[in-house]
């Protein structure tokens, strides 16, 4: 069910055109509007969740396995030794947008190594 003007539900269903970079039945990633690094990538479920916490069972186990096909393909073409993935869930944590979404963004030896912190 889609949340009335969730961006995110607009991109999962092909309303808003981005470059996909992994999808399936339940999934869907894509490139951040706004990285923070080369290939900072967004994976959304297709259903609209608010957080993290309001994940169904399938989605929430369905989750890692697709994080990590997405970190395997990320790394792959960035020529990545690593990977960062954060959660903000909640608008304390910094959530910005209201439907559940992990960061992944690819790293390489001399990156800046403490990751990417937003605090």
């Amino acid at each position: 069910m889609e949340k009335e003007e969730c961006i995110f539900c607009e991109i999962a269903n092909g309303k808003i055109k981005v470059e996909k970079i992994y999808e399936n039945e339940d999934f869907f990633a894509f490139y951040d509007a706004n990285p923070i690094g080369e290939g900072h990538t967004l994976i959304i479920p297709k259903k609209h969740f608010d957080s993290l916490m309001d994940l169904d069972k399938d989605i929430s186990l369905g989750y890692i396995p697709v994080i990590r096909e997405v970190a395997d393909i990320l790394m792959k073409k960035y020529n990545a030794a690593g990977f960062n993935i954060l959660l903000n869930n909640g608008k304390v944590a910094g959530q910005i947008i209201g439907h559940v979404h992990f960061h992944l963004l690819p790293r390489k030896k001399g990156n800046n190594n403490k990751g990417f912190l937003f605090f």
